[in-house]
């Protein structure tokens, strides 16, 4: 049953963030190319709860996820089966889809999973009713959707359940003023891509850490000499130090080195330009763009998605160009300049200005254009779990791309991303 539907629908994910802004987990669901109703997110998710768990287990989610949970919806019928406790109970949280007064049985089997570690949250809660009421003592997560509660009753439904011990997740969070709205009302989860979207200004004055990584960007990106390299990170101290720390560890760019670093020059040859090109593009991204933030996703959802489209687009282009490894450099770094104009605020077209890439990866991301746009367009839709985009991009690229591709490429990349650095 995996296999059907790994080939046949979308493994899309919603990040969900904690109150410190931090990945706390995704949910999971599966959808065709008829897309999602926009009104009903979790209805669409009905009936999908056996292949998904099953595509869950098959693609190594667990492992891939790290520390962060996958909230997967299950409706009653799927509840009582007992393959639901093929699931690890640390990794996930299951999302009760029911609907009405619930049943005996469905209470019953909510008991026998708490009993055996498993987390149950409640979705589309819309009042203490006789719906929700038996089910309440029962779940430590409870889904409010904002696209169904306008404020005044926003702040009912948050207040009814303020004084009980389980958190509130705010659903369909599209912007950064309703985040902190909800955060003011007591939420504790927000479910959304709003930390992707930013304001956009042109002209916006660069910072100087921002500056110092965009000149050093273009020194590693040039063919200049390592000794120019080193002279401009002598200038950086901060950045000189986590550089020598990352080169002798296992960072979030999955290098080791095994022999001890004797000098600057000795760091950056070890690391390899590609590489510390990447991991400079990823500062830019990081929380604060100080020089000793560590790469860790879980401190940035913008970062998460910037490293894990960079490492789909590599891995995609593998499909096609299996061995090209120009290209596959080209596709990572194409996927984590995606993200430059949510993380600084500027346009595209002034980042580009000051950046200096490849051609090929100017007029991906300017027009989407070559197979690089193409692969980026498709993860664009991916990200916003737009099935039908998807199908229309696949469809025209050269090669054995199929829903499936983006499935597994996806597992892949999270798990690289979450990779333990034992």
């Amino acid at each position: 049953m995996s296999d059907q539907f790994l080939q046949n629908a979308f493994l899309f994910r919603q990040p969900i963030l904690n109150r410190r802004q931090e990945l706390a987990g995704y949910q999971l669901s599966f959808h065709g190319s008829e897309g999602i109703d926009d009104d009903d997110a979790v209805s669409a998710s009905r009936g999908a709860g056996a292949p998904l768990c099953a595509a869950y287990s098959e693609l190594g989610m667990h492992g891939a996820l790290g520390n962060t949970c996958a909230y997967i919806g299950v409706d009653a019928d799927f509840l009582q089966q007992e393959a639901i406790e093929l699931l690890p109970p640390p990794g996930v949280v299951l999302e009760l889809l029911v609907d009405g007064v619930p049943e005996k049985a469905t209470l019953t089997r909510c008991h026998v999973l708490l009993q055996r570690g498993y987390s149950l949250a409640l979705t589309n809660y819309q009042g203490i009713d006789d719906r929700s009421r038996p089910l309440l003592p029962l779940v430590s997560v409870v889904k409010i959707d904002l696209r169904r509660a306008g404020q005044a009753r926003l702040e009912e439904l948050a207040g009814s359940l303020r004084q009980l011990p389980l958190k509130l997740l705010a659903q369909g969070v599209d912007n950064h003023a309703q985040m902190e709205a909800c955060r003011n009302l007591g939420f504790a989860l927000f479910q959304g891509r709003y930390f992707a979207q930013a304001e956009i200004v042109s002209g916006r004055r660069l910072s100087a850490a921002h500056a110092t990584l965009i000149r050093l960007c273009n020194l590693v990106g040039r063919d200049v000499d390592t000794a120019v390299i080193e002279d401009a990170f002598k200038h950086e101290p901060a950045l000189t130090l986590n550089l020598l720390r990352i080169v002798n560890s296992v960072g979030r760019l999955g290098n080791r080195s095994t022999q001890p670093v004797t000098s600057l020059r000795h760091a950056i040859t070890l690391l390899g330009r590609r590489q510390l090109q990447r991991w400079l593009s990823l500062l830019l991204l990081a929380p604060g763009n100080q020089a000793n933030d560590s790469l860790d996703p879980a401190r940035s959802p913008l970062l998460q998605v910037a490293a894990l489209r960079g490492r789909m687009m590599e891995l995609l282009v593998a499909v096609g160009k299996p061995g090209d490894h120009k290209q596959a450099d080209l596709a990572f770094i194409t996927g984590i300049l995606s993200m430059m104009p949510a993380a600084l605020g500027l346009p595209i077209e002034e980042i580009l200005e000051q950046i200096a890439v490849e051609r090929e990866v100017g007029n991906a991301l300017r027009q989407h254009e070559g197979l690089l746009g193409t692969l980026l367009a498709l993860l664009e839709c991916f990200d916003n779990d737009d099935a039908a985009c998807c199908d229309s991009l696949l469809s025209r690229l050269p090669g054995n791309y199929d829903r499936q591709t983006l499935n597994t490429g996806l597992s892949a990349a999270l798990s690289w991303l979450n990779s333990s650095a034992d």
